[in-house]
């Protein structure tokens, strides 16, 4: 598939998704918290189009609802670990020296653990929440950022438009602000829409084991785990909230990649 037919078939779905769930309480058939014990556990009807879970709650509807915290959870993630990454990162590689070295040896002890290990340790020393999910992954998300805008500063810092604007008399913040990080936007955009994808697949595992938000909210992992003892009996508990996590990571993935093409022939 083309980079640019990539880009569009991403960006749909992704459009989609995320007005499904901001109108949420428009486009939802049932109230996601609903329960029906008389209809338990039914496959796709005329009614309820995905089922129903254990307590007759409409699969649909849930999975809508969830999608808003999937995605509220790796947007807020995704933009707190890219303003902590952008800070930390110019300071170390415009300045460099004693400063570099702290940082990116902070940046290396964090990287050492696997993310989602430090994410669980997190969580379970705070308990489960919302916040907490996200506090856990913006501690390891930022190291991602800090990195790449360190490396991209140090290819840039010493250009000639760097140079000059030094020359002038121009201050390391109006430098950093008004000329290194303008050029960062692209690589960052990449890395940020890859980074959504990850948040929300680690939301997805935390949710899963019990760490994320909270019954009865619905999220995607959530989903994942109540119909984890159904799987035999009831599939679709399982089936259609991982499809609806996978659909939203692949629309996130043709996105990074189409546009890591385009930065790419860019460069060349």
């Amino acid at each position: 598939m083309a980079s640019r037919s990539r880009f569009y078939a991403g960006t749909a779905i992704l459009l989609l998704l995320t007005a499904a769930a901001l109108f949420a309480p428009l486009v939802a058939p049932y109230d996601p918290l609903g329960q029906n014990l008389d209809q338990d556990l039914i496959p796709r009807s005329s009614e309820h189009w995905l089922g129903t879970d254990k307590l007759g709650r409409d699969i649909l509807s849930r999975i809508i609802y969830g999608g808003r915290i999937s995605l509220l959870v790796g947007i807020t993630t995704v933009a707190l670990s890219l303003a902590i990454g952008i800070v930390i990162g110019s300071l170390s590689g415009y300045f460099g020296g004693w400063i570099d070295q702290m940082l990116m040896r902070l940046v290396d002890i964090l990287m050492a653990f696997p993310g989602i290990l430090l994410a669980l340790a997190f969580t379970a020393v705070l308990g489960p929440g919302l916040d907490h999910v996200i506090l856990a992954l913006c501690l390891i998300g930022w190291t991602s950022y800090a990195r790449l805008v360190r490396g991209e500063i140090l290819s840039l810092r010493e250009r000639d438009f760097i140079q000059a604007a030094r020359s002038l008399g121009c201050r390391p913040k109006r430098i950093i602000l008004r000329h290194l990080l303008p050029n960062l936007l692209p690589p960052l955009l990449i890395q940020s829409t890859f980074g959504l994808a990850a948040a929300i697949v680690a939301e997805g595992s935390l949710s899963f084991l019990g760490l994320g938000v909270g019954p009865p909210t619905p999220s995607w992992g959530a989903l994942l785990e109540d119909g984890r003892q159904f799987l035999l009996v009831a599939p679709h508990l399982t089936t259609y909230p991982g499809l609806g996590l996978m659909i939203t990571v692949l629309a996130l993935n043709l996105i990074g990649d189409a546009l890591q093409d385009r930065l790419v022939r860019r460069n060349r």
